[in-house]
C-alpha cells in the first residue's frame, strides 16, 4: 500500500510539472488596490499558488492532527497501565475488596 501511494504522488507530481511547463508564458498579476505586476512566468504564479495551497490546507489541518495525536497517545497510555495491571495484579498497599476474593454464598 504504502508504495501505490509513492507512486500516486509521483503520478500527480509529473502530471502538475508537464502542465506547468506547458504553461511558461507571461501574465499580468493584479493585486489588490490596483497594483499589477507584468510579465511574471505563469509557471511561477502556477507553482506559488500550489504552494501556498498546500500551506493553508496543512494550517488548516494542524489543530485536527494534533487532537489525534493526544488521544492516541492517551489511549496508548491508558493501555500500558491497563497492561501493567494485568501483569502484576495484586499491588502491596492497594485494597482488594472482599467480594473480588471470595463472593458471598447465596442465601
Amino acid at each position: 500500500m504504502r508504495y501505490l501511494v509513492w507512486i500516486l504522488r509521483l503520478v500527480v507530481f509529473v502530471v502538475v510539472l508537464m502542465f506547468a511547463l506547458k504553461n511558461t508564458g507571461p501574465v499580468d498579476v493584479n493585486f489588490f488596490a490596483d497594483r499589477v505586476v507584468t510579465g511574471v512566468p505563469l509557471i511561477v504564479v502556477m507553482l506559488s499558488v500550489f504552494v501556498l495551497g498546500v500551506v493553508f490546507g496543512l494550517l488548516i489541518a494542524a489543530p485536527s492532527i494534533m487532537r489525534r495525536r493526544r488521544e492516541a497517545n492517551k489511549l496508548r497510555r491508558d493501555v500500558a497501565r491497563l497492561e501493567d495491571k494485568l501483569k502484576y495484579p495484586n499491588v502491596p498497599g492497594e485494597a482488594v475488596a472482599p467480594e473480588t476474593v471470595a463472593p458471598l454464598a447465596p442465601l
